[in-house]
C-alpha cells in the first residue's frame, strides 16, 4: 500500500518516533523565535501571547493532514511520495523541486545569519572574508555528518535541540514569575485587519515541521512514528512559543522595535552573562534548523532521482555509509552556491508561497488517497471526516493571498525550469530503457 517505488533498499532504519520529533521540532524553531516576539508586542501588545495560541490552531490543521497523509507511506520523499501517488510523477516532481529549491534557499539564508549571529563573540564573523570562511566551514561540517551516516546526523540533530531548548527553557524559568496579569485579564483583540496581518506574520515561525516527513525511508516504523511526532511536537513547540511571549511581554513590555528582544529579556534577568547565553543559544537554534534542513531535503532530491524524475545517479545509495550521499552533495553545493552569490535573496522571496503550495497539494491528496489506498487498521485518523483538511485548505490558501506578484512570478519560472528537466530526464530514462 502506498509503494510507489521499489521499496528504499539500502537505506538504513535508524529514526524513531523521537528522532522524527527532532526533526520537526529543529525544522520549526529557527531564528524566527529570536526576533518575532517584538514585532508581536509592536503589533498587538497584551494579546500578542494568544496569537501564538491562534497560530498553532491554524498551522495544527494543516499538521493533521499531514499526520493521515503520512500514515499511508514508508518511502523516502514525503510530498513528493504523496503528490506522485496522488495525481502523477509530474505533480510530484514539481512539488519537489519546488520545496528543495525553497529549502535550499532559506538554508543559504540562515547559514549567513548564524554566522553573523555568532559575530556577537568575536566580530570580525559579521562581514568579510572570516564571515565567508565561517560559512563554508558550515556547509562542510553539515554536509560531512550527514554523509558518513543518519546515526551521525542524528546525534548532531538531537544534541543541537538540547542547545537551542536550554537557553530558552531558562529564560522561561526565570522570567515566568515577573508573568503580568493584565495578559490574561486585559488584552484587547487588535482590529481585525491588523490582527490578520500580526497573524500571518507569526504564522511563518510554525512552519518547516515538514522536515519530518521526508526521510520516512529511515524509519523504524514510520506509519506510526511520523503522525504522533509531528501532532505531538507542533503542540509543545506552540505552548512553548505562548510561554516565550509571556516572559517577553511582563519582563521587557517596551522590546517593542527590538532586533534581538529575547537577547534583551535575557540582560534584564541574568545580565551581560544571559545575553550571551541567548546568543549562543540563537546560534545553536539556526543550527539545528540548518541541520534538519541538511537530512531532509537531499532526500526529496534522492526520491525523484529513484522515480525516474530526476538523473538516476542522484537515487542511488552509497554502500559504506548507507545515506544518500549524490543527493545530499548536490543539494548542499547547490545551496552554498546561492550563499556564495548572494543570489540566495529573490530565491527566498518567493520560498514561503512554494511552501503554502505544498502545503495545498499535500492536503489536496487526502482525499484522493483514502479512495485509492483504503484504511487500515491502526491507521492515524481525523475525527469529523473533511472537516480538518477543508480547515487547513483554506488556512493555507488565505495565507497564499497574501504572496507578492514577485513570489508568484518567481515561482512560475522555477516551476517551468522543472518541467523541461522532468522531460529531459523521462525522455533519457525512457530511451535507456528501451535500449
Amino acid at each position: 500500500m502506498g509503494l510507489i517505488q521499489p521499496g528504499d533498499d539500502g537505506l538504513r532504519k535508524e529514526i524513531s518516533q523521537l528522532g522524527f520529533g527532532a526533526i520537526a521540532l529543529n525544522g520549526t524553531i529557527g531564528a524566527g523565535i529570536f526576533a518575532l516576539p517584538a514585532i508581536a508586542i509592536e503589533r498587538a501588545g497584551l494579546f500578542s501571547p494568544w496569537i501564538y495560541v491562534g497560530c498553532g490552531l491554524l498551522i495544527s490543521a494543516i499538521v493533521l493532514v499531514f499526520a493521515r497523509v503520512a500514515s499511508y507511506f514508508h518511502n523516502t520523499g514525503g510530498p513528493v511520495v504523496y503528490a506522485t501517488e496522488a495525481f502523477g510523477p509530474f505533480i510530484g516532481f514539481q512539488t519537489g523541486w519546488l520545496l528543495t529549491l525553497s529549502r535550499a534557499a532559506a538554508f543559504a539564508a540562515n547559514a549567513h545569519l548564524m554566522v553573523t549571529y555568532a559575530g556577537w563573540f568575536w566580530s570580525p564573523l559579521t562581514d568579510g572574508a572570516w564571515h565567508m570562511a565561517a560559512v563554508t566551514l558550515v556547509y562542510l561540517v553539515l554536509t560531512a555528518f550527514n554523509v558518513v551516516g543518519i546515526r551521525q546526523g542524528m546525534l548532531a540533530i538531537f544534541a543541537l535541540t538540547v542547545l537551542k531548548l536550554l537557553p530558552l527553557v531558562l529564560l522561561v524559568f526565570l522570567g515566568i514569575s515577573q508573568t503580568n496579569p493584565d495578559i490574561f485579564t486585559s488584552a484587547k483583540i487588535p482590529r481585525l485587519d491588523s490582527l490578520g496581518e500580526t497573524t500571518l506574520i507569526i504564522f511563518y515561525a510554525f512552519v518547516g515541521f515538514e522536515s519530518a516527513v521526508v526521510p520516512a525511508g529511515e524509519a523504524r516504523n514510520a506509519r506510526r512514528d511520523i503522525p504522533l511526532a509531528l501532532v505531538r511536537t507542533i503542540l509543545g513547540i506552540t505552548v512553548f512559543y505562548f510561554l516565550i511571549q509571556i516572559v517577553t511581554l511582563s519582563v521587557a513590555p517596551d522590546a517593542a522595535g527590538s532586533k534581538a528582544p529575547l537577547a534583551d529579556v535575557a540582560g534584564m534577568l541574568m545580565g551581560t552573562a544571559g545575553a550571551a547565553i541567548l546568543t549562543l543559544g540563537a546560534v545553536f537554534s539556526i543550527s539545528g534548523n540548518c541541520m534538519a534542513s541538511m537530512l531532509s531535503a537531499p532526500r526529496m532530491v534522492y526520491a525523484m532521482g529513484r522515480m525516474g524524475s530526476l538523473p538516476a545517479w542522484l537515487g542511488v545509495v552509497h554502500p559504506q555509509f548507507q545515506t544518500p550521499a549524490n543527493s545530499i552533495i548536490l543539494y548542499s553545493l547547490f545551496s552554498f552556491g546561492l550563499a556564495m552569490s548572494g543570489g540566495f535573496v529573490w530565491l527566498a522571496a518567493m520560498s514561503t508561497v512554494v511552501r503554502l503550495m505544498v502545503y495545498v497539494l499535500c492536503i489536496a491528496t487526502l482525499p484522493v488517497l483514502d479512495r485509492k489506498l483504503g484504511q487500515y487498521d491502526g491507521q492515524f485518523r481525523l475525527k469529523g471526516g473533511m472537516t480538518i483538511p477543508l480547515v487547513a485548505l483554506m488556512v493555507s490558501i488565505w495565507l497564499m493571498t497574501h504572496a507578492s506578484l514577485k513570489s508568484w512570478t518567481a515561482t512560475g519560472i522555477f516551476m517551468l525550469i522543472g518541467g523541461v528537466m522532468f522531460l529531459v530526464s523521462r525522455h533519457r530514462r525512457i530511451m535507456r530503457e528501451a535500449g
